[in-house]
C-alpha cells in the first residue's frame, strides 16, 4: 500500500499547487472560481476512475482466490473419498483374512 499512499501524496500537492497557481492569478474572481471548480471535477474524476480500477482489480484477486479454494477443496474430498474407499478396502480383506485363519 506504499505506493498508493505515494499516488494520493503526489495527487494531493498536485492538487494544492494547481489550487495555489488559480488562486493568486490575477483575473475575476467569477473566472477563478470556474477554474476551481473545472480543477476539481477533474481531479475527482480522476480519483473515480484509480478507485474503479483498484474495485476492479480486487474483484479479480477475491475472484482468482475463490477459484483457487475451491479446486483445493475439490482435490481435498477427492483424496478423502479416495482414502475412504481404500479403508473400506483394507477393512474388507483384514475380515476376510481372519474369517479364513478361524
Amino acid at each position: 500500500m506504499k505506493a498508493g499512499k505515494v499516488l494520493l501524496g503526489i495527487l494531493a500537492g498536485t492538487a494544492a499547487g494547481a489550487l495555489a497557481g488559480i488562486l493568486l492569478a490575477p483575473q475575476k474572481g467569477s473566472r477563478t472560481r470556474r477554474q476551481i471548480l473545472n480543477k476539481s471535477e477533474d481531479y475527482a474524476d480522476g480519483l473515480k476512475e484509480k478507485i474503479e480500477d483498484m474495485v476492479l482489480s480486487l474483484t479479480k484477486q477475491y475472484n482468482t482466490a475463490v477459484s483457487d479454494v475451491d479446486e483445493l477443496v475439490a482435490k481435498g474430498k477427492s483424496k478423502f473419498n479416495h482414502a475412504l474407499v481404500e479403508v473400506d478396502h483394507l477393512m474388507t480383506n483384514s475380515k476376510e483374512i481372519k474369517s479364513d485363519k478361524s
